[in-house]
């Protein structure tokens, strides 16, 4: 039950004066995303936070006006220029004078009769907005205000800037935000009095106002005390819900799985290689997590060809010596059925009963494997999102492996989970996602490290070419090919899109085929599955030496004498997908090429992204990387990345609120699990105001 001092903060935005259905809407993509499936809170019109504001008392005349400075000046209105009569793209100019220099207020699809009207030769008006400087001359684009004497009277000198979304004038966000500020109950104080003091904090709602309506620029300053305020908080809302998640996971375990090495010491007698250091470092770590009675909840971080998989059957085998059964889940069903075909012979020779299960299996084949995973007599599955699904039922699940887990919802681990009892869980992957690194950080998860490449691996030599010398790229393949080398050329769609302008698979695949002939293969994810595989295998015995794919094969693709990947329009990937698709060459013992085709002008994340996979190979740190570029994505929630994770904390400016924050949740929740202290029901309003759900049921359930 929600405290009921909150229910003004409940109500959806749709309740404040001016916010219509359609307005609403659009304050739902603004502050919740698009797809969210109920209007936004008025909580949450409160927390969007203000990046800037326009200062009017900055009136310095045209020509001491800086470069892109936001300013007011009073101007006189000497004649307009129209645009040439169906000539969009030439912007309609209104010329203005005052005392020091002369400027162009600039308007594109501009209204001539509203333009007149609002500026008559002649007369005085007062113009707000960014000042550009073009050629030597001063213009102005699109003023944010204009207005005559008497109402710019009644404008306010300091003015908040939000980010915005189309459809939502900036007037009418303001008036909703005033609306919102009235509706803001006092609040309990949930901070602890001597931060408050140290910091020279305000309460909750104060600070809000000051956000909301902040007198000067240094209000709004990140490292400020009103800003670091918010962002403690947002900080403090994910530790505790952290905090009291893991403790409940952590009680609901009370199994010890130990098993008797039979198993694991066959594996390792039959692999053809040794276990390397870190491999042996990670077993080691999982069997102590396995043997305690408290529940697993480990990241197993490596990149391609360090060994991940083999590290996942010795924990599987570990499990199914102490008489449990353990699933390898994997997002592809190319993935599912590499790695079946990688673990049959050592599951053979350590006596594991494995089955495969995606959705390809049917009839008679699948009701025997969901018998024999019901009754026990299959001890390790490997599938895809198939193995959680309704009707699938295990004796007695006791592992859980997820690899490539960057694939997954958090929502389908816990289903998957929840298939055993206190099921211990192994996530694997090359690249931590956003939001798998900060609940690392957070101490969420428990990290074990795969660094060692295997002997004799090369480095990957990766390189950026602009898409204008796509000819080029094509002529250096032709000549690889002809020494005998395997390229992989990926595209991002599969069929023409009007919103993304990049390169169908088809096309390229019909466009290489007419240029190199008939040694380019294709694959992508609306193939049947007989198709894909028939293309995989022709490319692998070297039948086509060029495969044509989308992102289908970013995951589950081993054909170690590939040396050279062809990623186009890579700005428009994200780093972690540009990772695993890279590891796809570099796996034998050749040297192998990495190029990245983008599309300019560069924005300056994707020039950054770009930059990054240039500079390094480490998962890690394009990890890190990645957080920075793209935010966190929700903690607990199945967002991957960006809105809605963090709205107002940033690394950067936070850092050390964040240790301080880590310290206060964990003595908060070892002292007062049920936050039943006075300070604890407060905590409890500041996790319902930052929606910190899975936290939230756990005291409900309490």
């Amino acid at each position: 039950m929600r405290p009921e001092i909150l229910n003004p903060l409940f109500r959806p935005v749709t309740s404040l004066a001016g916010v219509g259905p359609k307005i609403g809407e659009a304050m739902g993509r603004l502050l919740v995303g698009g797809d969210a499936p109920e209007p936004p809170r008025v909580a949450d019109l409160l927390l969007h936070i203000p990046v800037g504001l326009i200062d009017r008392r900055n009136q310095p005349g045209i020509a001491l006006s800086p470069e892109g400075a936001i300013v007011t000046l009073e101007v006189r209105i000497d004649r307009h220029m129209p645009a040439p009569r169906g000539n969009k793209r030439v912007p309609y100019r209104v010329m203005a004078h005052d005392d020091t220099g002369e400027i162009a207020l600039v308007f594109f699809r501009a209204e001539q009769n509203f333009l007149e009207r609002t500026m008559p030769v002649g007369e005085t008006r007062f113009v707000s907005g960014k000042v550009e400087w073009f050629n030597g001359r001063p213009q102005m684009v699109h003023p944010d205000h204009i207005v005559d004497r008497e109402a710019f009277e009644q404008l306010p000198m300091v003015e908040p800037v939000y980010p915005m979304t189309a459809g939502l004038a900036r007037k009418t966000l303001g008036r909703a935000m005033r609306g919102a500020l009235d509706s803001l109950p006092d609040l309990p104080e949930w901070q602890d009095p001597t931060l408050m003091s140290r910091e020279r904090w305000t309460g909750f709602k104060p600070t809000l106002e000051t956000v909301h309506a902040p007198a000067t620029p240094a209000e709004l300053a990140p490292e400020g005390p009103a800003i670091s305020r918010l962002a403690y908080d947002e900080f403090l809302a994910n530790q505790l819900a952290l905090m009291l998640t893991r403790a409940n996971l952590r009680r609901a375990t009370g199994r010890a799985r130990i098993g008797d090495g039979r198993m694991r010491r066959a594996i390792i007698a039959a692999l053809p290689f040794t276990l390397t250091g870190s491999q042996q470092a990670a077993i080691a770590d999982i069997e102590r997590d396995l043997a305690s009675d408290e529940r697993m909840l480990r990241l197993l971080q490596g990149d391609v060809g360090s060994g991940k998989t083999m590290v996942g059957l010795m924990a599987a085998a570990t499990v199914i010596e102490a008489g449990s059964q353990a699933v390898l889940m994997a997002p592809t069903e190319l993935l599912a059925r590499q790695h079946a075909k990688t673990l049959q012979p050592l599951a053979d020779a350590a006596g594991i009963r494995m089955a495969i299960l995606t959705g390809r299996e049917k009839g008679r084949e699948r009701v025997d494997i969901l018998a024999g995973l019901d009754d026990g007599s299959i001890d390790l599955v490997v599938g895809t999102h198939a193995v959680f699904q309704a009707g699938v039922e295990f004796r007695d699940l006791a592992l859980a492996i997820v690899d490539e887990q960057h694939r997954f919802g958090v929502h389908q681990r816990l289903a998957l989970s929840a298939k055993g009892a206190a099921t211990d869980i192994l996530v694997m992957t090359a690249t931590p996602i956003p939001r798998t690194l900060v609940l690392t950080a957070f101490g969420d998860m428990d990290v074990s490290k795969l660094p060692d490449k295997p002997a004799g691996r090369q480095p990957i030599e990766t390189r950026t070419v602009p898409l204008e010398r796509l000819d080029q790229v094509v002529e250096r393949i032709r000549a690889a090919i002809a020494e005998g080398a395997k390229a992989y050329w990926v595209c991002p769609l599969v069929e023409e899109s009007e919103e993304v302008d990049a390169a169908a698979a088809e096309d390229r695949f019909v466009d290489l085929q007419r240029a190199l002939g008939p040694v380019v293969g294709l694959v992508h994810g609306r193939m049947k599955a007989a198709e894909k595989d028939e293309a995989m295998q022709r490319f692998q015995r070297g039948e086509t030496r060029i495969l044509v794919a989308t992102t289908v094969i970013e995951v589950g693709v081993d054909v170690p004498d590939a040396t050279i990947m062809v990623i186009e329009h890579a700005e428009r990937f994200g780093l972690a997908q540009l990772h695993q698709l890279r590891g796809r060459v570099g796996r034998g013992s050749k040297a192998s090429t990495c190029l990245l085709l983008y599309k300019g002008p560069l924005g300056e994340v994707a020039h950054d992204r770009l930059a990054i996979m240039r500079d390094t190979e480490d998962g890690f740190r394009i990890a890190e990387e990645d957080l920075r570029l793209r935010g966190e994505g929700e903690l607990l929630g199945t967002r991957q990345s960006g809105a809605p994770g963090f709205k107002i904390a940033r690394f950067e400016h936070h850092a050390h609120l964040l240790e301080i924050a880590r310290d206060d949740a964990r003595l908060i929740v070892e002292k007062d699990p049920a936050l039943n202290s006075p300070r604890g029901k407060a905590l409890q309003l500041l996790l319902y105001l930052f929606g910190r759900d899975e936290a939230i049921k756990l005291l409900r359930a309490g």
